[in-house]
Parts: structure tokens; C-alpha cells; sequence
């Protein structure tokens, strides 16, 4: 938010990024059993290694699943104002205490949920209760509906995602085949329960061919968009621990990345919360 209200990132680049943590959020099998609170635990007992499948393990999720949460109670104060309040006085309230003053200034739920109150009455302790401390809860999308944008899913990537995948020189498959790769066609993580889970596909198996040719990022991608809607599958060959194998995955769903999309005409209550602006 902070980067599109002062110049340093487009709207287009913060509602991609949005709507990656949207997407991957509306389908992380982690929800069902650790809420967002206990991700918060994450770096003392994971150490910040590696996880074999980090979709259900969940890490530290409590940074941008969070940013998702504090966006749903903007747009609640928002909308019970009708359009008079907003974060930015909660933030006024909270942070702008004991001016000039740099020391620690502890804090708690409670007054949290008090702060919010005082801004705009509302059931904020059940609202921060059931998003931070309940496992098994939908991805918190409801700023966006309330913001006049939605999820959408379509075959190209989102801004955020192709730079992503450009810098980082690997093949985003999440939503799809349920699996990424590196610059090699080596897999790099694999979504729970996802197609690629399903065929034991294991981080480090190398995809060699792709419907009998040699692998390739736009082979794959041919590959699962002529199996888009149809019964015949995606057929690879692997390597892993030196043996070669191949697996045919049940998958017709095609190319698949999240996007923002907008729900109303004219400016939103999102555009105006991204609106560049300038402060005394």
C-alpha cells in the first residue's frame, strides 16, 4: 500500500501482488489445521529451513496473510462510515501516541480491539479472533469484495507473478499442475494434494520430455492447455535419483493465475485507498 501511495511501486504491480497472496491463500491446504496466529511461531521451531510441502506446513503467513486481514478491516470501517473513517485513523489512534518519543510502547489484544472500537464501532474481537487465532478459515478476501474487486483466475500471469518468475528465472505451476520448477525443469516445491502430489512428483525429480519432447517451459505450457477441458493428460517423463519414469497427471484445468479484477464502475473504495497522496 505504502508503495503505490508514494510513487515507488504502479497500482498494477501492488494488485498483482495482492492478488498472488489472494490466490494462493483461497487454496493452501495449511488452512485446515494451523490458523495464522501459529504461524507466527514458525521461525523459532522452523528455523526458516526448508519444507518438503511448506502448502500444508504453512510458514510465515502472519506478513502477507496479514495484509489481507488489516485490508478487510479497512474496507469494513470504510463501508459502517460511509466512507468517513478509514486504517488511516485507527493508525492515528494507535501509533500517534507519545510524540517524538521512540522507546518501547507495549500493547495487547484488547487494546487492539478497543482502538478500533473508539474509530469505528463493531465486532472487531470476533472479527481479529476468528482471521488470527482459528484454523480452518477462508482466505480473507472480503476487503477485496467490499474494495469493488474480486478474485479471477486467467491463463497468463498477473504483473507481479511474470516479474516474479523472471527474476527469479523458474516456472510458477501452482495452481495448475501443483508444482514449481526451477530453470532446469527441476521441481522446486510441490502443492499439497495437488495434480502433481497425487502422481508422486517430490522436490528434486527433473521433468527430461514433455508429451514425448524434450523438456521445455513453452512445451509444458502447450501441454497443459491441449489437455484444457479434455480427458487426455499431461504425460512426462522424470528423472530422479538417476532412474527415469514416466507418468501420465489427470489434469484439464489449463494455465491458472490469480488476478484482481474490478467489480464496479468508476473508482473504487481500493483506488482510493492506493491513491497517491501527500502528507504535512
Amino acid at each position: 500500500m505504502l508503495g503505490a501511495r508514494s510513487g515507488l511501486q504502479s497500482k498494477e504491480m501492488v494488485m498483482g501482488e495482492w492478488a498472488k497472496y489472494a490466490g494462493f491463500y483461497a487454496e493452501q491446504p495449511g488452512r485446515t489445521w494451523r490458523s495464522v496466529e501459529d504461524t507466527t511461531h514458525d521461525p523459532i521451531f522452523g528455523a526458516r529451513k526448508a519444507k518438503p510441502f511448506a502448502s500444508h506446513a504453512r510458514g510465515e503467513d502472519y506478513y502477507n496473510e496479514g495484509s489481507l486481514i488489516w485490508l478487510d478491516a479497512d474496507m469494513t470501517i470504510r463501508t459502517l462510515s460511509k466512507g468517513k473513517k478509514s486504517l488511516d485513523d485507527f493508525a492515528k489512534a494507535f501509533f500517534g501516541v507519545r510524540n517524538a518519543d521512540w522507546g518501547v510502547l507495549t500493547y495487547n489484544f484488547d487494546e487492539i480491539v478497543r482502538t478500533l472500537n473508539a474509530v469505528q464501532p463493531y465486532d472487531w474481537a470476533k472479527f481479529l479472533d476468528t482471521k488470527l487465532r482459528q484454523p480452518g478459515q477462508p482466505a480473507p478476501l472480503n476487503g477485496f469484495e467490499l474494495g469493488g474487486y474480486k478474485l479471477v483466475w486467467k491463463e497468463e500471469p498477473n504483473i507481479f507473478d511474470k516479474e516474479l518468475m523472471k527474476e527469479g528465472n523458474n516456472f510458477n505451476l501452482t495452481h495448475s499442475l501443483g508444482l514449481t520448477l526451477d530453470k532446469e525443469g527441476r521441481v522446486t516445491s510441490v502443492l499439497w494434494n495437488g495434480p502433481a502430489f497425487k502422481a508422486n512428483i517430490v522436490n528434486g525429480t527433473k521433468i527430461v520430455a514433455v508429451n514425448g519432447y524434450a523438456y521445455s517451459k513453452d512445451g509444458l505450457s502447450a501441454a497443459i492447455k491441449a489437455a484444457k477441458g479434455g480427458e487426455k493428460p499431461v504425460r512426462l517423463i522424470l528423472e530422479r535419483n538417476k532412474r527415469f519414469e514416466q507418468i501420465d497427471i489427470a489434469y484439464s484445468g489449463g494455465l491458472r493465475y490469480p488476478h484482481l479484477e474490478t467489480t464496479d464502475k468508476g473508482e473504487t473504495a481500493i483506488d482510493r485507498l492506493l491513491r497517491p497522496r501527500r502528507t504535512n
